[in-house]
């Protein structure tokens, strides 16, 4: 697993590399949560270069998608395979979070 951060103009952008799964779901947490606690209004997460994710991998979604809400901050999943969305989608998670198509649709949403 490698994140890569990138501060964009209206957001903070966390880019997911590789697999999301028992072995590295929190270290991607951690980082998720990181971000929110240090106030971070608008985190866009990358997923176009995620491989795999796990339910372990799910459930550190949902910790920081509870937390934004906490927080009053916005957390938006971009650039998804068809892949990754089937798995979203048979979760049911795509109802649970706002996806969208593009990085620079996040990132205009996001402002």
């Amino acid at each position: 697993l490698r994140l890569d951060e990138e501060a964009a103009e209206t957001a903070t952008v966390l880019t997911v590399h590789g697999r999301v799964d028992s072995s590295t779901s929190k270290q991607f947490g951690e980082r998720l949560t990181g971000l929110l606690e240090a106030g971070t209004p608008h985190v866009v997460i990358d997923l176009g270069q995620l491989l795999y994710i796990s339910s372990a991998g799910f459930r550190m979604l949902l910790i920081a998608g509870r937390l934004a809400d906490q927080r009053g901050a916005r957390l938006v999943l971009c650039n998804m395979s068809p892949d990754t969305r089937r798995l979203f989608d048979l979760g049911r998670f795509s109802q649970l979070f706002r996806i969208l198509a593009s990085r620079d649709e996040a990132l205009a949403q996001s402002g």
